[in-house]
């Protein structure tokens, strides 16, 4: 039973630590929707998304009214779109994702997930189609977000895709020139997805998945920052321990409020995801607090250490306050959305090469990006090719997030405003990788990957 004091303590949390649940995601099935027509799969995709999320966002806010616990976005997720789409006759898959926006238009969301395709072992027609559709997709749509998982370590990396993607990403970027590629902030490029992932852009309803179900992404690097303050100079092992009592705490705050989101909607409750999302407010910041942990600026020797306990911490206190944790569960490096990070970038403390060896030990991977916008397609096939090897070798999900601003040089910035905050644009290896990506085939799956 909880006392004054820490009731007291949770509404300090929200009040001036930025604790906030992120999300609240319904996981939609769109399998019943395959027609060979695609105009009438397209209306069965719009009728069952506005009819299982009617009351979505009018039940989030009667929480957060009745509980006074801030919930930030309410999203959608759908059945990656490459498994509906295929079994219509056409070739044209951008009506798909209108329906999808005109859906999640309808129901007041602030983003749709799932126009995604899976081909970390190799691509169906299908799967081509719908990748070489996304740029004129999320150029045509506001809230629709894009996913391609083209690696695991069960299957090994797809060279093949890998390839595509860069070009895929580049025109993302210039079909959205007039808004510095924001495009390619709604295209994420995974190994080892997941289906239970409530966090965009990211977001899709897996086919292990139920018909629906809720789950909700918890947020609170304020919260972590503020309580290692009171440990300043005590030992790692007593920064963990304060970490995950902290973890805890918010855990089961998202616990609460799945559980009776799941309850009012009458949809089952999924999983609980207790990443630290930062934002590019001041105090929200997991830059900050590797700061905390005595380094003088993220990005400097140390760094991927203390990220490294920072996350195994959050993870052991969140797996003691719910039964259901998942999704990707760690500490986010998102740059243009963490102030910390952006002022480490901008300092030139913080580069990509510093950035991908912390997505060794980080939830996701190299996220939210910006390069410059001549950066050539195979360069950005050969970062995503480095993070999914990262992610197939530990067993992990990785992923890349890239922004090449059009126009766009080292030392400029793009403002993306709202969450995705605004992102100082970083040099990458100015050497070719053009012959290494020109190879395809497929990378193969580690030794490690036979358990069976």
């Amino acid at each position: 039973m909880l006392n004054q004091k820490e009731i007291l303590s949770t509404i300090e949390m929200i009040d001036q630590q930025h604790l906030d649940i992120r999300t609240i995601t319904m996981g939609i099935s769109l399998l019943s929707c395959c027609d060979p027509d695609p105009k009438r799969a397209c209306e069965k995709i719009y009728d069952k998304i506005t009819r299982y999320a009617e009351k979505l966002v009018q039940t989030g806010e009667d929480i957060e009214r009745d509980f006074g616990i801030p919930i930030v976005n309410k999203r959608i997720s759908v059945t990656p779109m490459a498994l509906v789409a295929g079994a219509s006759e056409t070739e044209d898959y951008v009506p798909f994702a209108l329906a999808m926006d005109r859906a999640a238009r309808t129901c007041g969301v602030n983003f749709i997930g799932g126009y995604s395709a899976l081909v970390q072992k190799g691509m169906t027609e299908a799967d081509e189609r719908l990748i070489r559709s996304i740029p004129q997709a999320l150029a045509q749509t506001e809230l629709v977000c894009s996913s391609v998982n083209v690696g695991s370590t069960k299957a090994g990396i797809n060279m093949d895709a890998v390839a595509l993607m860069g070009r895929i990403i580049k025109e993302t970027a210039e079909a959205t020139r007039d808004q510095d590629g924001l495009g390619c902030a709604k295209l994420v490029v995974f190994c080892n997805a997941v289906e239970d992932n409530p966090f965009m852009a990211g977001a899709f309803h897996g086919v292990g998945e139920a018909e629906k179900v809720i789950n909700v992404g918890v947020s609170g690097p304020g919260v972590v920052h503020h309580a290692l303050q009171a440990v300043k100079g005590e030992p790692f092992d007593v920064v963990a321990e304060t970490v995950k009592k902290t973890a805890f705490r918010i855990t089961r705050m998202g616990q609460l409020v799945a559980r009776e989101a799941s309850q009012r909607l009458d949809t089952p409750f999924g999983i609980v995801d207790l990443s630290l999302a930062p934002t590019p407010a001041v105090g929200d910041s997991v830059a900050r607090i590797l700061e905390e942990m005595g380094l003088e600026v993220c990005g400097t020797h140390g760094t991927t250490a203390a990220l490294a306990l920072l996350n195994d911490a959050v993870k052991k206190g969140g797996v003691m306050a719910s039964s259901s944790v998942g999704g990707l569960s760690g500490a986010f490096i998102p740059v243009s959305e963490d102030e910390g990070m952006i002022a480490a970038a901008r300092a030139g403390t913080l580069c990509l090469d510093k950035l991908e060896a912390m997505t060794c030990v980080c939830s996701v991977g190299l996220d939210m990006i910006a390069v410059p916008g001549d950066t050539p397609a195979e360069t950005i096939s050969a970062i995503i090719a480095d993070e999914a090897a990262i992610g197939m070798v530990n067993c992990k999900t990785t992923a890349v997030r890239l922004l090449p601003a059009p126009g766009k040089h080292v030392g400029d910035t793009i403002e993306m405003g709202g969450l995705l905050g605004s992102a100082p644009v970083m040099p990458v290896h100015g050497e070719s990788s053009g012959a290494f990506i020109a190879r395809g085939g497929r990378i193969p799956a580690p030794l490690h990957s036979l358990k069976n």
